[in-house]
């Protein structure tokens, strides 16, 4: 059998501060990392607010995304030494996503390109 990595039960609410603070040490907005956060899974800002008060996991967080975004395909890099891309197990890739989408903001990418428009 084997076991979850620990990232699918850590609290989405208890890493979503650190995604804000890494964003707002390179001078961007929390809006942004919302705007981020909502163009990947689908949340509208009300239900990205409700899942944070519920300290939902990743897991579930990811999958009750109302709807992922198909472009998140087009989504390519390393992050954390891991090509995004290659990772094969789907809520891991989908955490990877979101990883990449904040480090791109933190490094003054427009967000144009981040949302893939």
């Amino acid at each position: 059998m084997t076991t979850k990595h620990r990232i699918f039960t850590t609290n989405f609410a208890s890493v979503y501060p650190l995604y804000v603070a890494k964003a707002e040490r390179k001078g961007r907005q929390k809006s942004e990392v919302d705007a981020i956060i909502c163009w990947l899974t689908g949340y509208s800002q009300r239900e990205l607010e409700g899942q944070l008060e519920q300290r939902k996991d990743f897991e579930t967080f990811f999958k009750e995304a109302p709807g992922m975004n198909p472009s998140r395909a087009l989504i390519k890099g390393v992050v954390c030494g891991v090509r995004v891309e290659d990772v094969q197990e789907p809520t891991m890739r989908e955490i990877r996503y979101l990883d990449k989408l904040v480090d791109e903001l933190a490094k003054g990418k427009a967000m144009e390109k981040i949302l893939r428009t």
